[in-house]
């Protein structure tokens, strides 16, 4: 993803490879798609406008977590250390959404990790990630 957008009568460069994501998305909590899904099926209220239905079959399509007590183990491993103080929360919902199996790939898919951690700590972090989805019932 990359642009330009005005903002305020400013033209911002907006680049996602270089976490440049615009004064929007500064301080804005980055939500796995798997907690998403959490949240539109815990609605209380039945919703069934165009955009809910539309997002809640995109996050039913791309969910790679299915049982809720998973979706919290993975997101408490993105909350210890070393990954929380290494990565942004941008890139922990990335490698969550897409649950790479190695650390080669999560940092051609996410260019901001490739100087930020090293192979071995992102693929323990893969590996545990991946192990929760393999055992989620």
């Amino acid at each position: 993803m990359s642009g330009t957008r005005p903002h305020r009568g400013v033209i911002e460069d907006e680049d996602a490879s270089t976490l440049k994501l615009g004064a929007d998305f500064q301080d804005a909590h980055c939500l796995f798609i798997s907690e998403v899904k959490i949240l539109l099926d815990a609605s209380q209220r039945p919703n069934t406008s165009e955009v809910y239905q539309k997002s809640l079959n995109y996050v039913t399509q791309f969910n790679r977590f299915t049982n809720p007590d998973v979706v919290r183990e993975v997101r408490a491993g993105m909350n210890e250390e070393p990954i929380h103080s290494l990565l942004t929360g941008f890139e922990t919902a990335q490698l969550a959404n897409l649950c790479c199996e190695e650390a080669e790939e999560a940092k051609a898919l996410i260019p901001s990790l490739a100087n930020k951690i090293d192979d071995e700590t992102l693929q323990n972090f893969l590996n545990q990630t991946l192990d929760l989805k393999k055992f989620q019932t």
